[in-house]
């Protein structure tokens, strides 16, 4: 039965004392007398936590006091850093190479493992965290094990939180940023982190705070890009229906404006998601010579909306370049460009000093050449007049 398996791995472990070698050469050598498939879970059990586990992680003890029914050496027995448990995760790489069924098992031990994290000492849930990010990113084990970190006991009582934070500060010591979030990703839980917080501890600013106060500043920044997105996507929704709905402009200018404020979204970023939104809210002309006066058409409709957003010279650059990779990647836009730029500097939503710092060295590479050269006469109009000289007429001959 399990407890005659595990009385005989304890002995012949606890035999071997410290000598890692003789340990592998061990328990390869007794998979092919006993079947470890019949005693997979109990096998890593000892070699996880020492003995066999009960349900909740305390360890089971022989009624008979004079055995010994727990191994001296296994994970929870190892310090927790990265080297010295490297040694002890070579044992289980050597067996599974061995015993390939064994791998699925392992498994299975991990996810029943770490659903009994509250049942563990904090120094071997500090162990466990080390050797769940060796198993992990060495493919010994499926990133899918850290689903249990879900289970709501051990998140409420901020024990998922504790556990999952020791191990990515471990992984990002050891490998980068992005092989975390792959392995994250692999398991489907990328988008999950704020779950691992108490329900009443998941606002934006308390996980940006808990992440870098633990040296974490890369999750801290992914987890704010998230829910940056998230954000920017409720907003392009939002404005896609209005836009639709053909909702009065100083409507979409006091929502998009109380939106920014609620959200502490940046105009110069939102500016820029308004114009795209703006120019997917019609069906393009399929002439080309029709599709200059239906932008001008459409944007003279929306100046208003675009000119409360530029209140700032950084805000009318990255519109400005947003304009003009627009009109690069859509091809029938090329020869629109200067138009719809003579258009919005007269109705104030470029300045003279934006439109002369993007042609100098603020514009974007793409179609360079063509959009300064389209634009090199209204530039040379502007450096040469003083405020306000502009002529009428010579703006309407660009037109």
């Amino acid at each position: 039965d399990k407890t005659a398996f595990r009385d005989k791995i304890v002995q012949g472990l606890n035999e071997r004392g410290k000598d890692l070698e003789a340990i592998s050469k061990y328990l390869i050598q007794q998979g092919s007398r006993v079947s470890y498939r019949r005693y997979a879970e109990t096998l890593f059990d000892i070699l996880i936590a020492g003995g066999m586990l009960a349900p909740g992680g305390l360890l089971i003890e022989d009624a008979d006091k004079t055995k010994t029914s727990r191994a001296d050496v296994s994970v929870f027995t190892t310090p927790d850093d990265v080297v010295t448990m490297r040694t002890r995760s070579q044992i289980f790489e050597r067996l599974i190479r061995q015993y390939k069924y064994l791998e699925k098992s392992l498994d299975e031990e991990m996810l029943k493992v770490l659903t009994f994290l509250k049942g563990f000492s904090d120094e071997e849930r500090a162990r466990l965290a080390t050797f769940t990010f060796l198993v992990i990113s060495t493919g010994l084990v499926t990133p899918n094990i850290l689903t249990s970190l879900f289970h709501e006991n051990l998140v409420e009582e901020g024990i998922s939180l504790d556990f999952a934070t020791a191990l990515f500060k471990t992984w990002l010591s050891e490998k980068d940023f992005n092989s975390l979030i792959s392995n994250l990703k692999k398991a489907g839980i990328e988008q999950r982190l704020p779950e691992l917080f108490p329900a009443n501890k998941r606002s934006p600013e308390h996980l940006e705070s808990h992440f870098r106060a633990a040296g974490l500043g890369p999750i801290a920044d992914y987890l704010k890009e998230q829910q940056n997105r998230a954000i920017t996507k409720e907003l392009k929704m939002e404005l896609k229906k209005k836009l639709a709905n053909g909702n009065d402009v100083k409507e979409i200018v006091l929502y998009v404006k109380d939106y920014m404020k609620k959200k502490k979204l940046a105009e110069h970023e939102v500016v820029v998601l308004v114009w795209s939104s703006v120019m997917k809210s019609v069906e393009w002309n399929k002439k080309d010579d029709l599709v200059a006066e239906q932008a001008i058409r459409l944007l003279k409709a929306y100046a208003p909306l675009l000119a409360a957003l530029t209140t700032q010279g950084r805000s009318e650059l990255d519109l400005l370049v947003a304009i003009q990779n627009y009109c690069y990647d859509n091809m029938q836009f090329m020869k629109v460009f200067h138009k719809i730029l003579v258009l919005l500097y007269e109705a104030d939503v470029l300045s003279k000093d934006t439109i002369l710092k993007w042609h100098k060295d603020g514009h974007s590479p793409k179609g360079k050449s063509v959009f300064l050269e389209q634009t090199k006469e209204f530039v040379e109009q502007l450096q040469s007049a003083k405020e306000g000289e502009l002529t009428r007429a010579f703006v309407t001959s660009l037109k």
